[in-house]
């Protein structure tokens, strides 16, 4: 399903017609992956993210015999995924990889009521196919999906009687760039942006995490609260995006 909403503000240059306040065109692939128990391929605008849920039997080694189960996230960049080669993570995951699976993780992890599915580890893979900006956030959205879809899977075969996803999650970039605040930055306009900010957020209104960095200098409480409230403003669309083509299957 693909949805072009966006929240108002006026038009900026060089973002392709949409205004400052709006996501970029939002794509949603249920089920993208057919061997995997839950997928979504997902993409704001040029940025595309493959996500795979993988459920598995046992959890990591220091969870053995509690009963509870894991779930955990790992993301990965194709060689390709930028105009130049990136050499692949063989022998070693980079700051930067680490840093953003990390994120992903903590924010599918904020879905669930609890561990209580037994020990079971999902697994979830964000593979970032093109790359153009908000990869960590696409991820996030699309790996929610996912995640949705690996649990009703579990339920569906009998492994579960319920799922424990409880709310969903989203993620947007915000940041200021030429004096303007404005939401799910491309390439372009990360490179420029004074500040940048990544927000997860759940479908309760519930901030799971921000990220803020004042690139090129420092940002006031005001500007501060700005920039919160227009990632409000594109999380929402993305959430009823994920309403939407989620239909009810695996959605909380």
């Amino acid at each position: 399903m693909t949805d072009d909403g966006g929240t108002g503000g006026r038009p900026a240059e060089g973002r392709r017609g949409r205004d400052n306040r709006s996501v970029r065109p939002l794509v949603l692939e249920r089920a993208a992956v057919p061997y995997a128990e839950g997928s979504c391929l997902v993409a704001f605008g040029d940025t595309r993210v493959l996500c795979a849920a993988s459920v598995e039997d046992g959890v990591p080694g220091w969870r053995r015999g509690s009963g509870l189960g894991w779930i955990t996230a790992e993301y990965a960049m194709l060689p390709r995924a930028t105009k130049t080669r990136t050499g692949r993570e063989r022998s070693q995951v980079g700051g930067r990889t680490q840093e953003i699976q990390r994120l992903i993780g903590r924010s599918v992890r904020a879905m669930l009521d609890g561990f209580g599915f037994g020990e079971h580890t999902v697994k979830v893979d964000c593979d970032v196919l093109q790359a153009d900006g908000g990869t960590r956030t696409a991820a996030i959205t699309g790996a929610c999906v996912a995640v949705c879809d690996a649990f009703a899977w579990m339920v569906a075969t009998g492994r579960i009687p319920a799922s424990p996803v409880r709310r969903r999650v989203a993620a947007v970039s915000v940041g200021v760039v030429d004096g303007e605040v404005r939401v799910d930055l491309d390439y372009a306009e990360d490179v420029r942006a004074a500040v940048d900010m990544n927000v997860v957020m759940s479908s309760e209104g519930r901030y799971v995490e921000v990220q803020g960095t004042g690139e090129q200098g420092t940002f006031s409480a005001m500007e501060l609260q700005a920039l919160l409230d227009a990632a409000s403003g594109g999380i929402a669309v993305l959430a009823a995006a994920q309403d939407r083509v989620l239909g009810g299957g695996g959605s909380p």
